[in-house]
């Protein structure tokens, strides 16, 4: 069975932490190290995140984590090739977040394959049409066993939410805002509204809430109206604070986010 279907059938009442940092930065070849030193430290699932020069979902902060992973020379091929180097070790599921244009120049086959070859679980495509998921992606993804992951905003609307969750598995990735990006200190109540209205739907996928999640209330507030929480911005930041030492950033993580480590 995938990583990610077997996570989450396995989850019980858990309520699951995911990490998105960006391959490549804040140095090229410490993508094996921060990736084993999460699953050490009990995250759940790990977004990688493929630099690309004009993430336009992106905040200030992993857009500059882009910007530098490119200038140090990662390329899909160099992320594929670490991957590679450590998936015998890795027993959590990774995701690939990245845009279309970079994984149209690999070819979406050997995109696929690559992904499968290196212990990749799924990815994450946010500028991917939906008519191009169905009619293309997902054939080829399903042939390889990859779940692409889709996203959904607080404007999506209930119909569109419902066909995703037909023709998806793995997971819903729901963004908590219709920004890009980046820390807040709280959900409003009309976020607080939409996780609700979505907790009503009673999708067949599980969801996983990110964007903006930095601290204690939250997380809470992710944990509460999902399967869990993703958190991006807050970790690149911290990498970079600590020059890529990925265990001194996770403890000022799991402070920030008042969990005990």
């Amino acid at each position: 069975m995938n990583k990610i279907n077997t996570l989450f059938a396995h989850r019980g009442d858990k309520k699951f932490l995911s990490l998105y940092f960006c391959a490549g930065c804040p140095t090229l070849d410490s993508t094996g190290q921060v990736i084993l030193t999460m699953q050490s430290r009990g995250i759940d699932m790990i977004e990688v995140g493929i630099p690309f020069s004009d993430p336009l979902a992106d905040g200030p902060v992993i857009q500059s984590a882009a910007t530098q992973a490119l200038k140090n020379g990662m390329t899909l091929s160099k992320l594929f090739s670490q991957l590679k180097e450590i998936k015998d070790d890795v027993q959590v599921p990774l995701i690939l977040m990245g845009y279309l244009n970079p994984i149209l120049h690999y070819g979406i086959e050997s995109f696929c394959r690559s992904c499968v070859e290196s212990g990749v679980s799924g990815a994450i495509i946010p500028d991917l049409p939906f008519d191009d998921y169905l009619n293309t992606v997902k054939p080829i993804a399903d042939r390889f066993d990859l779940r692409i992951i889709m996203l959904i905003t607080p404007e999506t609307s209930e119909e569109r939410i419902r066909f995703i969750d037909q023709n998806t598995d793995g997971f819903i990735y729901m963004v908590s805002s219709a920004s890009i990006t980046g820390t807040q200190k709280s959900f409003d109540e009309q976020k607080q509204e939409y996780f609700r209205r979505i907790n009503a739907m009673n999708l067949r996928n599980p969801r996983m809430i990110g964007f903006g999640i930095s601290n204690a209330p939250t997380l809470k507030a992710a944990q509460d109206n999902a399967a869990g929480a993703i958190i991006g911005s807050k970790f690149v930041a911290l990498l970079n604070e600590t020059n890529g030492d990925a265990d001194e950033a996770l403890n000022r993580l799991y402070d920030a986010l008042n969990i005990e480590h």
